[in-house]
C-alpha cells in the first residue's frame, strides 16, 4: 500500500495504465497490430504486449460499464488527437462516478472512507 498518493497520482499510476490495457485488448480485437496499437496509444510495442498478455495494469478492476465505454471508444481512436479525446472522456467518467475515489481509498493509507475532498 502506498503512502499519501494524491488522486492525480492514482490516476497516472493505476487508472491510465488500466485504460490503456483495456484499449489495447479492444484494439487488438478490432484487428490492429501491436505496432499500430502502440502508435495510437503513444506507448511502446512491449507495453502493448504486456497489456494484452495481462502482465501489466492488473491492479484495477473496472466495473462492466467502464469496460463497455472503453470498448466503444476503441474504434473511434484513429490518431493521437482522437486517442486523447477518448481517454479524457473515459477519465471524466471515472471521476464523475467517483471510481477514482474508490481506487484512492484502496491504494493510499489514511484516506477516510467516503472522502469528498476533491468534490468540495
Amino acid at each position: 500500500m502506498a503512502i499519501n498518493l494524491q488522486p492525480q497520482e492514482v490516476e497516472v499510476f493505476y487508472i491510465l495504465p488500466a485504460i490503456r490495457k483495456e484499449l489495447s485488448v479492444a484494439l487488438k480485437a478490432l484487428g490492429k497490430s501491436q505496432k499500430e496499437i502502440a502508435g495510437l496509444l503513444g506507448v511502446t510495442e512491449a507495453a502493448v504486449s504486456h497489456y494484452i498478455s495481462s502482465k501489466r495494469a492488473n491492479d484495477v478492476q473496472f466495473p462492466k460499464e467502464f469496460i463497455a465505454r472503453i470498448r466503444e471508444a476503441a474504434p473511434k481512436i484513429t490518431n493521437h488527437q482522437s486517442m486523447i479525446q477518448e481517454v479524457q472522456a473515459i477519465l471524466d467518467s471515472v471521476k464523475e462516478d467517483r471510481f477514482i475515489c474508490r481506487m484512492h481509498e484502496q491504494v493510499t493509507r489514511d484516506i477516510p472512507r467516503g472522502c469528498n475532498v476533491c468534490f468540495k
